[in-house]
């Protein structure tokens, strides 16, 4: 049914949204598998384990509240691989509509559990809004267990609105934090100039679209701000003007922007969730056009998870919008202090502030002093000769922190010495995480940290000698390091 009594329905928009958010938490879970045991399992660059012992020795009982895993049964490779694969088993079973509630639920414990204990390589924006739509979602899911494509029962109104709600927040806030960051390159319109070429891991057509006319790139910023800033406000249109068309001309826009920034930068599945979260603006009518599914709504929810509703929903919406003022105000609260420990409740707005050079750490090893080889990472820039790559969906988290490592080398030392003691070692955990490896006969003896700085190639370098990039060494950032006492102890 598309509509009761004049208003739209949303029960095949609810539908939609829990199957792709499926998709999403899937696709989460698997690269998250594939890299876990590499980045903080028993021989990783930071062990789970020894986490959270520090964690217990500096805070004692106070630890498990402020650092709330599963992980506390055991940090070990086999409880990381339990959750990364339970997770993507239980997304499979969203897809199917397997028990929704529940099983979102868990889904959401097992990714808090791995975000935790995940460290610096987890501490991403789109890891918070997975949290916090996968939160939501536990209440707008239906309490049904068994699949049906005929009849479900129907959708919270509340619920729908604190989803539309956390919609509402990731645009609007990623438009106005660049304004009120006091960058001039957004004030100026200048921020394209830069952005595609500096950004963490550029795929091909960012070379294309850096190459644009400049006036086209003033363009661009403009239209990007002007729909984060105001399109989002067509989500609370009132329906009897129109609210319903303007939240369908919202979802085209907001996805249109969604998909420019995927098909120029690599976000993981940052995009693919944005997009998700959109598309649950759609009412059944519009949805009943491309889906060929008829779903009604059926009984309402148990009076239990009515009441549950009732109760949590105004808590839900008052920490959602003190995180909505704290992120325009840069201003702390200790409601929202409280909760923190759960990554549920999040302030939005990627490149406020944006980087005007790019820099790239490469990290040379050799078996004496004189003789060097660059180890290969398998996507961030490294050979400018390498076409940049796609990997999205995908999210290769030591790639991205080797952007940020370049920005602040100092701020990552705590991770980044760890990765050359393995490199050292040989730890076939780490060493997968990268590309090539120029030593498969064994280890170096030594390692080193050489500091380049790196542009897209012009039209004409890149016609002349098919490079990408083009790097200068700006200098070292270590003297050769080994085992036998350079490298600072554990």
């Amino acid at each position: 049914m598309a509509t009761r009594a004049g208003h739209p329905t949303y029960v095949l928009s609810r539908w939609l949204f829990l199957r792709l958010l499926g998709v999403v938490y899937f696709v989460a879970f698997v690269s998250l598998a594939l890299q876990i045991t590499g980045l903080v399992g028993e021989h990783g660059i930071l062990p789970a384990t020894g986490f959270l012992q520090q964690a217990h020795a500096a805070y004692g009982s106070a630890a498990y509240r402020l650092f709330p895993t599963v992980c506390w049964l055991g940090a070990g490779d086999g409880m990381l691989r339990a959750l990364g694969w339970g997770g993507a088993a239980l997304a499979l079973l969203l897809v199917a509509g397997v028990a929704q509630a529940p099983v979102l639920l868990l889904l959401w414990l097992c990714y808090l559990s791995l975000a935790v204990v995940g460290q610096a390589f987890l501490w991403f924006q789109w890891d918070g809004l997975l949290l916090e739509t996968g939160l939501l979602a536990v209440l707008y899911a239906p309490t049904q267990v068994g699949p049906s494509l005929a009849r479900e029962r129907a959708p919270s109104a509340m619920m729908r609105w604190l989803v539309w709600a956390l919609v509402f927040r990731l645009m609007f806030l990623s438009g106005i934090t660049k304004l009120v960051s006091g960058d001039p390159m957004w004030r100026h319109l200048t921020a394209l100039d830069y952005h595609f070429w500096t950004q963490p891991l550029p795929p091909w057509p960012a070379w294309y679209a850096h190459w644009l006319p400049e006036w086209m790139h003033r363009g661009m910023t403009l239209a990007i701000i002007a729909i984060e800033v105001l399109v989002p406000w067509l989500i609370v249109v009132p329906e009897r003007w129109a609210g319903r068309g303007a939240r369908r001309a919202a979802c085209g826009l907001l996805v249109f922007v969604q998909l420019a920034i995927a098909l120029t930068g690599n976000y993981g599945f940052f995009n693919l969730l944005a997009i998700v979260l959109c598309l649950s603006l759609l009412d059944d009518a519009v949805l009943a056009r491309v889906l060929p599914i008829r779903l009604a709504a059926g009984d309402p929810e148990p009076r239990w998870k009515q009441y549950a509703i009732r109760g949590l929903a105004p808590l839900l919406a008052l920490l959602a919008a003190l995180a909505f003022v704290r992120e325009i105000a840069q201003t702390r609260n200790p409601l929202l202090d409280a909760v923190a420990p759960l990554r549920s409740v999040n302030g939005y707005g990627l490149f406020r502030v944006m980087t005007t050079e790019r820099y790239e750490i490469v990290i040379e090893g050799g078996a004496d002093s004189l003789h060097w080889r660059e180890y290969r990472f398998r996507w961030k820039p490294g050979d400018p000769a390498r076409r940049p790559r796609f990997m999205a969906p995908h999210m290769p988290r030591l790639d991205w922190q080797m952007w940020f490592a370049a920005l602040d080398p100092e701020a990552a030392r705590d991770w980044l010495v760890p990765l050359l003691r393995h490199l050292l070692a040989g730890t076939p955990e780490v060493l997968t995480l990268l590309g090539e490896n120029p030593f498969p006969g064994g280890p170096p003896r030594f390692v080193r940290l050489a500091y380049y700085r790196y542009r897209f190639s012009t039209p004409t370098e890149r016609a002349v000698g098919g490079a990408w990039w083009q790097r200068e060494r700006v200098g070292y950032l270590t003297a050769p390091l080994s085992l036998e006492g350079s490298l600072p102890p554990r």
